[in-house]
């Protein structure tokens, strides 16, 4: 990448290294997300890379397949912590880069911290006992992350962050039903709630079993349908992001919500075996949901045509009369929106 590129998204203290390294530990570790990322425009591509890398070095403090003991972890995280708040000289490129991004985009206090917080969590796992300890969580694990995203999208009105809040705690969500074997196998987390469990007569300890039973797959088809729910929330608030990043959130939203088409191929059973999204099958997802963007252009249409979730009952009446209204009437939106822009001239929405 020449540096003048990272000058426009970086200042001088970025080094190219650590753009190339940050893109590197995202297609590596993040195949999913690093397939949608290549279709955001270079000012926001860039940025991601460093923003991914960065979760992820935090994450590897807390998930070290050969982990230290819990006091040196948690005391790497402090540094890191410290580094993300400009209180020490960081560690690591990447670090240095997510400073320099912090300073630019203006990224609180307050969702760094609640970051921390939720990696801290892991490194002491203990079970969850309802879902409002599960959505505090998530508030640092995932709501600080689509916040993020959102100022370097430049886009920070409550409306927009409100659905990047559900998009963010969907694709967590389905992170957890996708890897329900593997969190208990490598590092003994169970993300379903208790509350959830107890409605089928189960426990954390069940789970840790990773024993398949009528009950269990009960669990993660409820879930499934309550992150849907999320998903469909969040894409609702993607055509109020730039136009040339709408595409690329959408073809994520896509591809997270995939694995609930394979979950429910399995018949909902998460232990014997993590579903796991091919490359072939990746790229024909997007293909296809590039297909219906160039044909409807706008993002709840798209995703209700092409995605694994299904359209809200509200949104299917016999006969379809009502779907097809709405679909019309989100894209009459979309549109306009766009040509006020283009125009220079802010919606009522915007303002």
């Amino acid at each position: 990448m020449p540096h003048t590129m990272v000058d426009e998204v970086l200042s001088d203290r970025a080094s190219d290294d650590a753009i190339d390294v940050s893109r590197s530990i995202q297609r590596e570790t993040g195949v999913t997300f690093h397939v949608a990322t290549r279709f955001l425009p270079e000012r926001v591509r860039v940025p991601t890379y460093v923003l991914y890398a960065f979760f992820r070095e935090a994450d590897e403090i807390v998930d070290d397949p050969d982990p230290p003991a819990p006091e040196i972890r948690r005391e790497r995280l402090a540094k890191m912590r410290a580094a993300a708040h400009g209180d020490r000289p960081p560690e690591s490129p990447v670090l240095d880069a997510f400073g320099d991004l912090s300073d630019r985009h203006g990224f609180t206090e307050r969702d760094i911290e609640a970051f921390f917080d939720a990696m801290a969590r892991d490194v002491d796992p203990s079970d969850f006992a309802d879902y409002d300890a599960l959505d505090e969580y998530l508030r640092g694990s995932a709501v600080a992350v689509g916040n993020m995203m959102c100022a370097v999208m430049d886009r920070d009105d409550p409306e927009t962050l409100d659905h990047a809040r559900a998009l963010a705690e969907a694709f967590q969500l389905t992170n957890f039903l996708r890897d329900v074997r593997e969190d208990v196998v490598d590092f003994d987390r169970v993300y379903l709630p208790e509350s959830a469990l107890a409605a089928e007569g189960l426990t954390p300890d069940d789970v840790r079993r990773l024993a398949d039973s009528p009950a269990l797959r009960a669990v993660i088809r409820s879930e499934l349908r309550r992150t849907e729910r999320r998903y469909r929330h969040g894409v609702d608030g993607i055509a109020n992001l730039p136009d040339d990043c709408q595409f690329a959130v959408l073809a994520a939203a896509v591809l997270y919500a995939e694995h609930h088409r394979l979950i429910r191929a399995q018949s909902c059973d998460v232990v014997s075996s993590r579903p796991t999204l091919s490359m072939p099958r990746r790229l024909w997802v997007v293909a296809k949901t590039r297909l219906s963007w160039s044909r409807h252009g706008d993002p709840r249409t798209v995703f209700d045509r092409v995605s694994a979730v299904p359209a809200a009952p509200e949104d299917s009446p016999p006969g379809g009369l009502r779907s097809r209204l709405a679909d019309l009437s989100r894209a009459i939106a979309t549109r306009s929106r766009r040509v006020l822009s283009r125009l220079g001239v802010r919606s009522s929405d915007d303002r």
